[in-house]
């Protein structure tokens, strides 16, 4: 984290009789997860109070979550934690192909190159984040936020439960109960947040509007340890998916075979129909599967869990009531596709945590913290859609191998070994099946929908400038832009001496306005209006001479204003209002802009 954190709000007002024992604080999170964690840590950054409970006794205890996308790596960079993430995560470089195959010692069917690693697309990810995607499971990045966020000053309870919350104007009590004494405490703060995932006691207590439904298909995990490094350390991939007809559990036969940790720890994902009894997978019947996916009839396996869940598409399309919020899977629920479950959650917080502290510091109106469902709903939206639609276009690949149509065994075998052959019948499945793994980019490869999020809110300060159209697919290309409403892009700037991000120079502890050496008297209209607004703002002048320099003059070609323009930054690095140039009275034009974004008006 960039900049010294800011000491914690008082409003000056008199404290409300509370209950004896009841604890206080700024802002409490139900929840230890990818959401609760980063909220607490970024809670915990700024300067916010805050206290996180779960009701379980440690961080994830099964992989989980596991892509880790630019954007989110963006933010635990900004966080001061990227390196520890990268410590424990797996390589970008070793992330690439997804393998389609009959097992993993059996034929392939085919490969897709993903996550940016192909070299057509690896110059677009390069170019849009000085981050870049990486594999780290849940159980190896929730104990890094946790960590991080009490050594900054979060309280972490663990074995405690969310019983109920009750809301008045001034804050709101939460019921808990220590699940290792039975006692039950009351927790009293300004604001409560919602993080406890998918099945959420405190999005239900709210009543939350939801679109979609629970459940629509049944899956199981298999965890296992076992060396098998010979078959696929030569073609290095986090992901790959099995279809074996025969196979015992599910109707076509298809499975995912996850690496974990490379390459002796792994995650099978088999499918079951949720309209009958769950399967019982017991040590055996777990071996069995595993050897079977891995086409290792005498493979050394270590069973090392088993669970049974529910795949979801619902999503909220309002996050938040009074002065409490929801944020993470509580909001979004969807399979796994696209890896977009833990990074939107991220996401979710870090919008989120800037606005809170503005708020609690009497910086910003109430009116501020309104726009985060304005800004995040959308997007809930969008990766539900977005996960589901991926996980269907598996069809089309079945289709291709005309397994969809086969009653038996060997009609699937036949219809998969067909297309082999030098027939027409041949030829016109290869084809299909080509059609069908490009298809597979929309979710591997969806650059877009990972980095194009947008927000139209009152936190946003227009300049009439319409969306741009997209000059490519939206969802697979991400297109910079610098329009209110956009993340701010990623250029390399700095010095003869050093060498950073655009992003870098906006931490999240501060409004930051940057501008050109055409429009150095933003630097003293800024200082003033943070003085003013009694709001951290700071101006940074990009050009040679200055403190930081356009070191390959990308930044002149992204920033789409002139070089007496400015952009004013958000906390979270989405751009706020722009000026094109300089107007006759800078001070006025940025005081207007940031009293209306931060409800000051």
């Amino acid at each position: 984290m960039r900049g010294a954190a800011m000491p914690a709000f008082d409003d000056g007002q008199a404290e409300t009789e509370l209950p004896r024992g009841t604890v206080e604080t700024d802002v409490l999170i139900v929840g230890s997860g990818p959401a609760g964690g980063a909220a607490a840590l970024c809670l915990s950054t700024l300067g916010i109070a805050n206290i996180m409970i779960t009701k379980y006794r440690w961080t994830a205890n099964t992989p989980r979550a596991h892509i880790t996308n630019q954007r989110t790596m963006e933010i635990f960079r900004d966080l001061g934690i990227e390196d520890q993430v990268l410590a424990d995560a797996s390589p970008h470089d070793i992330i690439g192909d997804t393998v389609f195959c009959t097992s993993i010692a059996g034929e392939e069917i085919g490969r897709i190159r993903t996550w940016g690693t192909s070299p057509d697309r690896e110059a677009d990810y390069q170019l849009a984040s000085p981050s870049l995607t990486c594999d780290i499971p849940q159980t190896y990045l929730e104990p890094i936020l946790v960590k991080n966020a009490a050594a900054r000053g979060t309280q972490a309870r663990f074995s405690t439960e969310y019983l109920s919350h009750a809301q008045d104007a001034d804050g709101v009590s939460v019921q808990a109960r220590d699940r290792l004494t039975g006692a039950v405490l009351t927790i009293r703060a300004k604001y409560l947040i919602g993080a406890d995932g998918a099945r959420s006691m405190v999005a239900a207590d709210l009543g939350l509007p939801m679109e979609g439904q629970m459940d629509i298909a049944g899956s199981m995990n298999i965890t296992f340890t076992a060396d098998i490094s010979r078959y696929v350390s030569h073609r290095p991939s986090v992901l790959y998916w099995v279809i074996q007809p025969g196979s015992n559990v599910g109707g076509i036969g298809a499975g995912l075979v996850r690496m974990v940790r490379p390459w002796n720890e792994w995650l099978i994902v088999w499918g079951y129909d949720i309209s009958q009894p769950a399967p019982v997978v017991d040590e055996a019947a777990a071996t069995q599967i595993v050897r079977s996916l891995l086409g290792m009839p005498d493979l050394d396996v270590e069973i090392t869990g088993t669970s049974l869940w529910g795949n979801n598409e619902l999503y909220a399309t309002h996050l938040q009531c009074g002065r409490v919020f929801c944020a993470g899977d509580a909001v979004h629920r969807h399979p796994p596709s696209n890896g977009l479950g833990s990074n939107t959650s991220v996401q979710d917080s870090y919008n989120l945590a800037w606005k809170l502290a503005a708020v609690l510091r009497g910086q910003a109106g109430p009116a501020l913290l309104d726009t985060y469902s304005a800004e995040r709903a959308p997007v809930a939206r969008q990766i539900v859609l977005r996960a589901n639609k991926s996980s269907r276009e598996f069809v089309q690949l079945f289709d291709a191998l005309g397994v969809t149509g086969a009653e038996t065994e060997a009609e699937m075998v036949a219809a998969i070994e067909e297309r082999k052959a030098s027939t027409p019948a041949g030829a016109a499945k290869r084809a299909a099946i080509a059609v069908a793994m490009e298809l597979k980019h929309y979710e591997f490869n969806a650059h877009g929908v990972e980095f194009g999020q947008f927000y139209e809110s009152s936190a946003v300060v227009g300049d009439g400038s319409a969306r741009p159209a997209p000059a490519r697919d939206p969802e697979l290309y991400y297109q910079p832009s610098t329009i209110p409403g956009s993340r701010l892009p990623h250029a390399w700037v700095g010095s003869s001496t050093d060498k950073v991000s655009t992003l870098d120079l906006a931490p999240a502890d501060r409004f930051t306005l940057i501008t050109g050496i055409a429009g150095e008297a933003w630097a003293a209209a800024a200082q003033k209006v943070a003085a003013d607004l009694g709001v951290p703002l700071r101006a940074v002048v990009i050009g040679p001479g200055r403190e930081v320099t356009d070191l390959y003059f990308d930044w002149s070609r992204l920033r789409e204003v002139g070089e007496d323009g400015a952009l004013l930054v958000r906390p979270d690095k989405h751009i706020g209002w722009r000026s094109m140039s300089l107007p006759a009275d800078p001070q006025a034009a940025l005081h207007a802009a940031l009293s209306a974004l931060l409800d000051r008006a």
